[in-house]
């Protein structure tokens, strides 16, 4: 008996996705109608007030890490388009995110993340990491996040 078969014969409903997931996946749909009545002309410009809009929403200790990933971002891959992405901020190239931002509360977990997709230039042999967990940034951890965003990014 597998894990859904057995929550459902201890007469627990099994949903599938956290109202967390749900509301992420709504957030997305959201963005996907937006960005398609913005067009491609302003979407540069406008997905940077969004993106800004969002961090500014975010609870302290979050927006903190938030404010300097986008900051650090910016610096050092200004061709990275910024956007929001399942209601996270990210930054993509050639509108295939590369990075994202997610903060600890989007979840209910103990730390943020810095996450990076598939279209990340990170390859390292077999294996490379694409998350980072964030409890605070030190000079030393945003120069190591440049130095990953200038590489996922080329």
């Amino acid at each position: 008996m597998n894990e859904t078969q057995s929550t459902i014969a201890a007469g627990k409903k099994f949903d599938g996705f956290t109202d967390e997931e749900r509301a992420a996946m709504k957030e997305h749909a959201q963005e996907l109608k937006t960005a398609a009545r913005r067009g491609s002309g302003a979407a540069k410009a406008d997905g940077e007030r969004d993106v800004l809009t969002k961090i500014a929403e975010m609870a302290e200790a979050d927006r903190v890490l938030a404010e300097r990933i986008h900051a650090v971002i910016k610096a050092s891959a200004p061709a990275l388009s910024p956007k929001l992405w399942y209601g996270m901020p990210a930054y993509a190239k050639d509108g295939k995110i590369v990075c994202f931002f997610q903060p600890a509360q989007k979840f209910k977990a103990r730390y943020a993340t810095l996450g990076f997709n598939d279209p990340a230039n990170l390859d390292d042999g077999t294996m490379w990491p694409t998350a980072f967990a964030l409890t605070e940034l030190t000079a030393d951890d945003e120069a190591r996040i440049s130095a990953l965003v200038k590489q996922a990014a080329s």
